[in-house]
Formats: C-alpha cells, sequence, structure tokens
C-alpha cells in the first residue's frame, strides 16, 4: 500500500510592520508561549479574511434584497427608521441636544 502525505507548505515572505504592532505580536507570543509570531499573524490573516467573506456575503444578501419593497413598504420603513432615530437614547452619542435637554458640561 501507497500512502501520499501531503504537508501544508508555508511560503516565506516579508511583511512591513510598525515597531509597536511587531512589539505588541512579540508579547502575545510570549504569553503563548510562542517562539516568534508568524502562527498569530497566520491566524489574524485567516480571521481579516473570514470577517471580509461574511461582509461580501451580506453585502451579496442586500443588493438581493434591493428593490423588493414596493413603494408604499419603502415609506413605511424609512418612516419608521425616522422615529427610532428620532427616539433613539441608548449606546450612541447625539449630533445636539433637544430643546428638552440640558448641554452636557466639558
Amino acid at each position: 500500500m501507497h500512502m501520499h502525505v501531503h504537508h501544508l507548505e508555508h511560503m516565506r515572505t516579508t511583511v512591513e510592520l510598525k515597531d509597536e504592532h511587531r512589539s505588541a505580536l512579540l508579547e502575545l507570543a510570549g504569553r503563548r508561549g510562542l517562539k516568534g509570531f508568524s502562527d498569530l499573524v497566520g491566524e489574524a490573516i485567516e480571521v481579516y479574511l473570514q470577517s471580509q467573506a461574511r461582509m461580501n456575503e451580506s453585502l451579496k444578501r442586500a443588493l438581493r434584497a434591493q428593490g423588493s419593497l414596493n413603494a408604499q413598504e419603502a415609506d413605511d420603513l424609512c418612516s419608521g427608521v425616522a422615529e427610532v432615530r428620532a427616539n433613539w437614547r441608548g449606546g450612541m452619542a447625539t449630533l445636539a441636544p433637544s430643546a428638552d435637554e440640558p448641554e452636557a458640561s466639558k
């Protein structure tokens, strides 16, 4: 019986890093017991590529939905969003205080 074992091949390349990024990577690698930070860079690239794929899929879904509302539904949605924005009080700072709110002191 013959078996072929395929090893994942790694490509060596040069990447320019800011000093503070290199320092942070070396510190993190040290905490993980790694000799260098190649594994961390590979992990970061993988996470980034996955997030880009998810974002691209979300964009495709949004574009497929484009035009799926009739005029009345679109108007209702715009009115609902405007109402939510007008009454929003959590998590986000408003650009200007409303007439009944005093301006925050500095």
